[in-house]
């Protein structure tokens, strides 16, 4: 297809492209205080969101502190969803971090005599997905209530030891921000509790302190791990020449480097993530990621008859012609080439030099395969007997499938207290050695999620220990032949949320690391399902989950997959499935496509299936087939290992068929209004304040209301940039204004508008939810329920009247919106508005116990009304003669109430009926008397008026 471009596509470099400013620490703090005073002003801040879950597949723990004298009760630190404390060997969690004003955690430290807790928050691993902090929270109290003490600048939080003889002295690793350079990194020690900090080490501005261990003995001996590394969107370097390991004899008041050359420990570029582990004063352990590439294979080397794409990337076309044909078409049928391309077709384009043997490799790769295939040296693990003055690597072989290349994500390894030969490594696998290192085995049981990132050995019981992993928490007691999972918080870190048209409605959702899983809206998270077998929400795939699409013909039919576009059709009837990435052409450029590659199913014709990778891909057939209706719709490939220069927005508008916005992870907005027969870039049209060129583009919305009209949300959290980006058009993007202008600064993720009400808009943010009944031009905090937590996707259920927030650490809530969708401007400009009150059917087991151990049924009926002010109302409940049968004062607040009537008598409400009507009321076993059958006005008065509405307590 040809295509008319309006725009010129260059591949270019960040050389002189302007480039967004990282916030500020007094900036991030600002709008933290911000945000706190808007949420004490909410007009919504009485509106619940519910928590649905799930809790099954958990989410990633960073860290976990275990009282050493009382085993069953420890904490737990999520990396994005908050810390939560357990007294009865994780049977139940209760979280303890939700009034803090961010769930991002990196470590956590315990001085179990004193109760004091410590939260270095900021993720200490350098993922995708990995948040930023607001410094070091503390509590005196158990959890009850924190202090902020200090390093706002420091991001992400390596390391967290206290002195086990003074809790006032704690030293903290910074490993520093995670997008740009900056020098608040390295050791930060307090010796008076935190009032005030000591920077001991600074290396330099790429380079910040992922680990610390000291010795059990004595405090004053410990050990530093310093790790350089850079992370871009388009690229990341986990390792350097600073990154070392340093020693301490003073309480971490001093250091020096020993992993000098001559020392036995890898130096130079090639050095990665270190991570530590300290027997006593003579025995330590190292555990390496080392980036150094393997030497290449020489010599006698075992040949076999199965081709690998290794094979074609040397190849020249005499041998590639003289290849046994079906030997590679073995190798074609294996690798998933299209039909097409088979030996005999294949051979004639090499003949031809339409293609070369190489193109084989080339068309093979992408960011998944480079991900995995990358042949770095890996783990290492090595051991020093002299206090760190010399040191021996341990293992004989590579430690393969351990790391594979992305030893960044792991380096957790430790030693058993009584046996210094046992150690333990955290990877994918969770592995054991009983001989210091040289040999090992998996310990990883069938319960027990991969990608583990902490574990605590019982010092007191060998064998005994509780594992943090991507899925939550395993707990041990033989030495990992056997688990116990403990997944009852409802951590869940979603990506993309979608919901269908069932009754009741379904909800399906992408997790990091954990899949794609489906759940009826009204699911109960309860341990039923240890009984029955059978927990509500069920897996669909594995991987890093992504987003969904559902046939609105027919809910069983789904379209979803995992990370970098690798999507499936799914009848989930029948269980069959088929791959459907669309394909580049062999000898072509591979696709780029996204860590979470947009999908998008036409509202105009369930058949035809929107994918998006560098260029805008379209199936008219169900994936099936795919046309390339775009050219390059981004600033073109960086050089780099991460897949950039990609699509990761697709909208189409619901009132034009064939008017399609794509947005791309360097800043690009298109759009076309023909189908893709012709493009024009409209994201240069919105005007930045700091004139940057590369921001995110991590929403494009065509609205349902108006043709013309469209949303932008722009995300700078790569470039550590927390500013709020958001903009709206009226004329296809022609012309932006910002709709940003109150909201406290929070890298937008996801802005939805309501499909009943214009004016209604609502945005996910990093660090939270927002509410606009205007349009954007004021925004309210909408978070009763919800705490600071990331919010990666929002959906309306359009026929319940339900939105669904989908979190990236605190799985999915729901919030009923339906009086939202009524906040017209004339209801706003009222002193007093009650909305319309739902009937209730009546029952006469109400305050009546169903059995003789459970708790009787109650019912409850909300009354929603809107209070132009704060103040004081009065509200009654009148039966159809007039008579009062109940009346209450209300202190209102300024915005929505809701006003909960359990359905019965006042004792003079009671007394009044009773005079005036000859019924007989029965009290209820909890000694309460419900209003008999019928109908009733609700009455509320005060702002100077009075309003009113009638329900009525319905025959069954």
């Amino acid at each position: 297809m040809k295509f008319a471009c309006l725009v010129t596509f260059l591949s270019i470099g960040l050389i002189g492209i302007s480039q967004s400013v990282p916030s500020s620490d007094t900036e991030v703090i600002k709008a933290l205080q911000q945000k706190r005073q808007m949420a004490a002003q909410s007009l919504v801040k009485n509106v619940p969101l519910k928590n649905i879950g799930p809790s099954v597949m958990s989410g990633r723990v960073v860290d976990i502190d275990v009282n050493p004298n009382n085993t069953i009760e420890f904490y737990v630190g999520y990396a994005s969803g908050g810390l939560w404390y357990t007294n009865n060997n994780g049977t139940s969690f209760t979280p303890i971090l939700d009034n803090s004003d961010t769930q991002n955690i990196g470590d956590i430290a315990v001085d179990w005599k004193s109760g004091t807790l410590w939260v270095g928050t900021g993720e200490n691993n350098a993922s995708r997905s990995s948040y930023a902090g607001i410094g070091i929270l503390k509590s005196s109290d158990s959890g009850k209530t924190w202090k902020h003490m200090g390093l706002s600048d420091s991001h992400h939080i390596g390391r967290i030891v206290i002195n086990p003889e003074n809790a006032n002295e704690v030293v903290i690793g910074v490993t520093g921000h995670l997008y740009s350079q900056n020098e608040n990194r390295g050791i930060y020690k307090t010796t008076n509790g935190g009032q005030t900090w000591a920077k001991t080490l600074f290396i330099n501005d790429r380079t910040g302190i992922i680990d610390i261990a000291h010795n059990p003995k004595d405090f004053k001996i410990m050990y530093a791990a310093a790790w350089e590394k850079d992370r871009k969107a388009w690229d990341f370097r986990g390792n350097g020449t600073a990154s070392a390991i340093y020693k301490s004899v003073d309480s971490g008041n001093t250091w020096e480097i020993i992993s000098k050359t001559g020392s036995g420990l890898p130096t130079g570029e090639g050095v990665g993530r270190i991570g530590l582990a300290v027997f006593d004063k003579n025995t330590i352990y190292a555990l390496y990621d080392n980036q150094f590439r393997r030497p290449k294979k020489i010599g006698n080397v075992k040949k076999t008859d199965v081709l690998t794409k290794e094979d074609f990337k040397l190849m020249n076309v005499t041998a590639f012609l003289k290849l046994d044909d079906k030997k590679l078409n073995e190798f074609l049928k294996t690798n998933g080439f299209r039909e097409k391309y088979r030996a005999e077709n294949i051979k004639q384009m090499v003949r031809s030099g339409a293609t070369k043997p190489v193109d084989l490799a080339n068309y093979l790769e992408d960011a998944n395969s480079r991900l995995f295939d990358t042949p770095v040296v890996g783990a290492e693990v090595y051991r020093s007997n002299d206090g760190g003055a010399t040191w021996t690597k341990m293992n004989e072989d590579y430690l393969d499938n351990l790391y594979y290349s992305y030893g960044y994500y792991f380096g957790e390894i430790r030693v058993d207290a009584q046996d210094r030969d046992k150690i333990y490594i955290g990877g994918v696998p969770l592995i054991k050695s009983n001989d210091g290192g040289k040999t090992y085995s998996s310990i990883s049981g069938d319960n027990v999620h991969a990608d583990h990132h902490a574990l605590w050995i019982d010092p007191k019981m060998p064998g005994h220990f509780v594992n943090g992993n991507d899925g939550g928490v395993n707990i041990s007691y033989d030495d990992g032949a056997h688990w116990i999972k403990n997944n009852s918080p409802s951590v869940g870190q979603f990506y993309a949320i979608n919901v269908d048209n069932q009754e009741p409605y379904v909800v399906y959702g992408g997790l990091q690391d954990n899949g794609v899983w489906m759940g009826p809206h009204n699911a109960k998270e309860s341990d039923k399902w240890h009984q029955s077998g059978s927990y509500p929400w069920k897996s669909i795939m594995g991987g890093d989950g992504m987003q969904i699409q559902i046939d609105n013909r027919n809910s069983n039919i789904i379209y979803t997959g995992f990370q970098f576009g690798n999507y499936s059709r799914i009848d989930l009837s029948t269980g069959k499935r088929k791959y459907i990435q669309p394909k580049h052409e062999l000898g072509e450029h591979p696709y780029r496509f996204n860590w979470q590659t947009p999908i998008l199913l036409s509202s105009h014709n369930q058949d035809i299936l929107y994918l998006g990778s560098n260029h805008l891909h379209r199936s008219l057939d169900q994936g099936d087939s795919w046309e390339t209706i775009s050219p390059d719709l981004t600033q073109g490939s960086q050089k780099g290992n991460v897949a950039y220069g990609t699509l990761t927005t697709i909208s189409e508008s619901p009132l034009k068929f064939g008017l399609i916005y794509t947005g791309s992870d360097d800043g690009r907005i298109q759009v076309t209004q023909n189908g893709g027969h012709s493009w024009a870039s409209i994201g240069k049209n919105i005007n930045l304040s700091n004139d940057s060129t590369r921001l995110w583009i991590s929403r494009v919305v065509a609205s349902k209301h108006k043709k013309q009209r469209v949303y932008a949300s722009l995300n700078g959290y790569r470039w550590d940039d927390f500013r709020s980006y958001l903009y709206s058009s009226e004329n296809y993007g022609k012309t932006w204004n910002r709709i940003s202008s109150n909201i406290p600064q929070s890298p937008v993720n996801v802005i939805v508008e309501d499909p009943e009400n214009e004016n209604l808009l609502f945005i996910g943010t990093d660090n939270g939810l927002y509410v606009s009944f205007d349009r954007g031009a004021n925004w309210e905090v909408f978070q009763n329920g919800l705490p600071n937590v990331a919010v990666h996707d929002l959906v309306i259920q359009p026929t319940a009247k339900h939105l669904l927030v989908g979190t990236h650490g605190r799985s999915i809530y729901k919030a009923d919106i339906s009086h939202l969708q009524q906040m017209t401007t004339d209801i706003l400009s009222k002193p007093l508005h009650l909305f319309d009150v739902d009937n209730i059917r009546y029952s006469t087991n109400w305050g009546n116990a169903p059995g003789a151990w459970s708790k009787p049924n109650t019912p409850g009926l909300d009354l929603t009304f809107y209070s132009s002010k704060s103040s004081i109302l009065s509200a009654t409940i009148k039966s159809a003669d007039g008579i009062i049968v109940s009346a209450s004062e209300i202190q209102a607040d300024k915005g929505l109430n809701i006003l909960s009537y359990d359905v019965t008598f006042s004792k003079v409400g009671k007394s009044s009926y009773l005079k005036m009507n000859k019924k007989e009321l029965h009290e209820a076993e909890n000694g309460k008397t419900y209003l008999p059958k019928g109908k009733y006005t609700v009455e509320i008065s005060g702002n100077g008026e009075t309003v009113q509405s009638d329900f009525e307590l319905e025959v069954p």
